[in-house]
């Protein structure tokens, strides 16, 4: 019984969520003062919920627990509702429950007045009653229906405004991305129950355990999980809807940016048994991370509206928590996810405020040689910095994944070093010591998260990378080219932008090279919209 009693607690940890937004179909217009009360303390009890049973879950380890099953047809195994407590789930469960209570919080206010209210706090409720539910459940067909619905859920979210063709055309774009998904994904887990004959997330991890060689459907269902993924989490060029998402409410962006978005990312976590033996399925991921970090980055800097640029730097964190996945990286991708996500909620839920500060951009003043020069010396200290601090923690570099990441660690420490050099404006003497001293916490405290959640989940997420393929290590070199590429773009753009050929090609960059606008004119012309059948002009 003491053993059970976690899984129960993480259990109805969404069902009040789901019952507020259940009732809400009656209430939520004619009440709306009511509805928001009770989400706002559904999502509070979620918090202490979730809470509760990580704690539990530490003092008196609870098994996996099967509260209903039945079976499905077609020799598609069972569907049913089973809790398999790790650290994986615990802690995602907690970060997504701290992240619902400051978005139900700033949502009393900030929709308060509103004609509709009550139907906004509804389906806020069903999506975090959803999304609970699908860090919970072990089994896939559960996690699959969880899938799917918190995605339409989201939708009803995103098209809250309907008098808003820019909200409208994203919830459009979102919806025809996420079917495809749906159907890549089932498709994947049917592959997977008929090959294995299992129908659990810890239970297809201990199947491939034994499995050196995977046969063709295995590999096929890994390629198509990692296209799913790559879908949900908004990688180039299927980004568009990410960034005009931001018609929707406020609320609705620090959600799907704080939280929701990280779906796919999560859904790699759950199968990385399944990516460690099909390594084509990790140069996807590699790949598209990379191509979606560097096009992304540049897009970031021609935007002029802040809440924009935060949506292409989720994108280009999407693609980092995607690359980190296809080198083998889970626990780094996770500990991405926790401080992405905190991060990104206050930065939406703020950027009303810091509006004035990103309204000009500054660009340093400085000749080509000196700056060459100070770029040099940065990265040089930043990739002493790094290695020290491998050697300090007994990291090996030697490991390409390991290799890499430090390379961009160097290139993060450098960066913040020529942030520092410029804000010190002349009085390098006296700033450079706390800058320096900055780059070494910055450096120390890489090395202690990720030993200490490398530790946390050890029992869901293997210690160590998987064994290199050629064709992964070719990527990991143009990771490390792309990172340094990208950082003498943005220390060199003043000089760049000089020359005739760049300045047009800014302008490119600035309309994402017009591959949005065209999925946009497509979608339009495809949802036979009255509202939408019209030119969308593009990005000066």
């Amino acid at each position: 019984m003491t053993q059970s009693f976690a899984p129960i607690i993480m259990l109805i940890t969404p069902w009040p969520l789901l019952a507020i937004g259940g009732i809400g179909f009656l209430i939520a217009s004619r009440k709306p003062r009511i509805m928001r009360r009770l989400v706002k303390v559904a999502a509070q009890f979620a918090l202490i919920a979730a809470l509760a049973g990580n704690i539990i879950q530490i003092v008196s380890p609870g098994e996996t627990v099967t509260f209903f099953s039945t079976p499905l047809p077609g020799n598609m195994g069972h569907f049913a509702i089973t809790v398999d407590p790790h650290a994986l789930s615990g802690i995602m469960l907690l970060l997504v429950a701290f992240v619902g209570v400051i978005v139900t919080r700033f949502s009393f206010t900030y929709m308060e007045g509103d004609s509709r209210e009550g139907v906004f706090h509804q389906r806020l409720s069903l999506t975090l009653g959803a999304f609970f539910t699908l860090i919970l459940v072990g089994n896939i067909w559960a996690f699959w229906l969880s899938w799917v619905l918190t995605s339409l859920f989201l939708h009803k979210l995103l098209e809250f405004y309907e008098n808003r063709p820019g909200a409208i055309l994203a919830a459009q774009k979102k919806f025809l991305f996420g079917r495809i998904a749906d159907v890549t994904l089932f498709t994947a887990f049917f592959l997977l129950v008929r090959t294995l004959h299992i129908d659990t997330f810890p239970g297809i991890s201990r199947a491939l355990e034994t499995i050196q060689t995977p046969d063709a459907s295995l590999s096929i269902a890994a390629t198509l999980i990692a296209i799913s993924a790559i879908l949900k989490s908004a990688q180039f060029p299927f980004h568009g809807w990410l960034i005009a998402v931001m018609e929707a409410p406020t609320p609705v962006s620090a959600l799907l940016h704080a939280g929701l978005i990280y779906t796919g990312a999560f859904l790699l976590l759950r199968t990385n048994t399944l990516l460690t033996v099909v390594p084509s399925s990790r140069d996807l991921l590699m790949l598209s991370g990379i191509l979606t970090i560097f096009v992304t980055s540049l897009m970031m800097i021609t935007e002029t509206n802040i809440k924009e640029s935060l949506a292409y730097s989720t994108c280009a964190q999407m693609g980092f928590m995607l690359m980190e996945c296809g080198m083998g990286l889970y626990s780094l991708a996770f500990v991405h996810i926790l401080a992405h996500s905190l991060y990104k909620a206050h930065a939406f839920l703020s950027s009303g405020s810091v509006v004035e500060h990103f309204r000009v951009i500054a660009l340093p003043h400085a000749d080509s040689a000196a700056t060459f020069t100070r770029t040099l010396g940065a990265l040089a200290i930043g990739t002493g910095m790094t290695w020290v601090t491998a050697w300090m923690f007994h990291y090996s570099l030697r490991n390409p994944p390991f290799l890499i990441m430090g390379e961009i660690l160097s290139v993060a420490v450098a960066l913040l070093l020529l942030q520092g050099m410029r804000t010190a404006e002349g009085s390098v003497r006296g700033f450079l010591p706390r800058i320096l001293g900055l780059c070494a916490l910055v450096d120390i405290s890489y090395d202690i998260l990720h030993e200490l959640f490398t530790r946390i989940l050890r029992e869901s997420i293997p210690v160590a990378p998987p064994p290199p393929d050629p064709g992964g290590d070719l990527l990991l070199g143009v990771i490390a080219a792309a990172f340094l590429i990208l950082m003498l773009i943005g220390e060199f753009l003043p000089f760049i932008l000089e020359k005739p050929f760049w300045k047009k090609a800014y302008v490119h960059l600035g309309n994402g090279f017009y591959i949005d606008l065209f999925l946009s004119r497509v979608i339009t012309r495809i949802s036979q919209n009255p509202g939408m059948n019209r030119p969308f002009p593009e990005r000066r």
